[in-house]
């Protein structure tokens, strides 16, 4: 690909920064879109957008908020255009963003599979990109490891906080470490801990060996993690064992309690974002971490994307 043919917002290069002794905030919440998605959105579009001009087609994907949000920037940035579908209970600021994009909204009624479902009917034109799908979408988040590596100088942190649904951060995150561990970069790699909430648990289930129960409807607050049986899960499940990853699981009371915290410190995140912190601060209190480990919190979106509401 040539240099031009590059579609950018100036994502990625996000801070790293202290939040107390040993703990860092790695804030994603600060790329274009107030989202991580805007990595792999840029490498996608980048890598499509010159075939679909050529059979003037548009961008077809299915998305919980955040990744619609992304590649509707990116799609028009490329002056493409765009039909994301969306789950019919999708956060209002979240629909706001994408219909700012120029992006032709589909709501969809039903399970987020419906959604995925319907953004790959075949219609005249589309290109169905599916970012959780799409080994390329992933390759693209993989530039988050190496970021920490290089802020890190080289030596990573004992334990790195995902919040997982669909698995494209977990897996690409993965996949980013393993390219830098085998190509010698970095000595050792990092524990990798994917937190989820109680509704949405399929991965620490399967990681913990025990039965998920999906719930007929996800009323999180966490609203961005929606996917009770993502189509990874195996994928996730294999990669997370591979590098002895551990996988938490937070309670509603927990994460509303992390991310009052850290809005009242500053950071003003996304629920579904306080959800690495919970898992980080139900580990430090069960004695499964300690205080004088080393850790890193991926905050994934920005606080301006949630419905919640500051009590008076």
């Amino acid at each position: 690909m040539r240099e031009h043919e590059i579609v950018t917002l100036g994502e990625g290069w996000t801070p790293l920064v202290e939040f107390s002794d040993k703990v860092y905030f790695k804030l994603e919440s600060l790329n274009p879109t107030g989202s991580f998605k805007d990595r792999g959105s840029s490498v996608l579009v980048s890598a499509l957008h010159r075939l679909m001009e050529e059979k003037s087609g548009y961008v077809s994907e299915d998305s919980s908020g955040n990744a619609g949000a992304s590649m509707a920037a990116y799609a028009a940035r490329a002056g493409l255009r765009a039909k994301i579908y969306v789950p019919e209970m999708v956060a209002g600021p979240k629909f706001d963003q994408i219909r700012f994009y120029g992006a032709d909204v589909v709501k969809v009624s039903g399970s987020r599979a419906k959604v995925s479902e319907d953004a790959q009917k075949i219609e005249s034109g589309k290109f169905y990109v599916g970012h959780i799908l799409h080994p390329i979408f992933r390759d693209g988040i993989r530039s988050l490891a190496y970021e920490l590596a290089e802020q890190s100088c080289w030596k990573l942190p004992e334990r790195v906080y995902l919040p997982v649904s669909a698995g494209t951060l977990l897996l690409g995150v993965i996949s980013g470490l393993k390219h830098l561990k085998n190509s010698q970069a970095i000595k050792t790699m990092p524990r990798i801990v994917a937190s989820q909430t109680r509704q949405v648990s399929p991965l620490c289930h399967h990681m913990k060996g025990t039965r998920y129960e999906p719930p007929e409807k996800v009323t999180s607050v966490a609203d961005a993690l929606v996917s009770v049986n993502p189509p990874l899960l195996s994928l996730m499940v294999k990669n997370l064992k591979e590098v002895n990853g551990d996988a938490v699981m937070v309670e509603e009371n927990e994460i509303l309690e992390a991310f009052t915290e850290l809005a009242r410190k500053g950071f003003f995140i996304e629920p579904s974002s306080a959800v690495a912190y919970a898992a980080y601060k139900k580990q430090l209190n069960s004695g499964e971490v300690s205080r004088d480990s080393s850790v890193v919190i991926v905050l994934t979106g920005v606080g301006l994307k949630t419905m919640l509401k500051p009590r008076l």
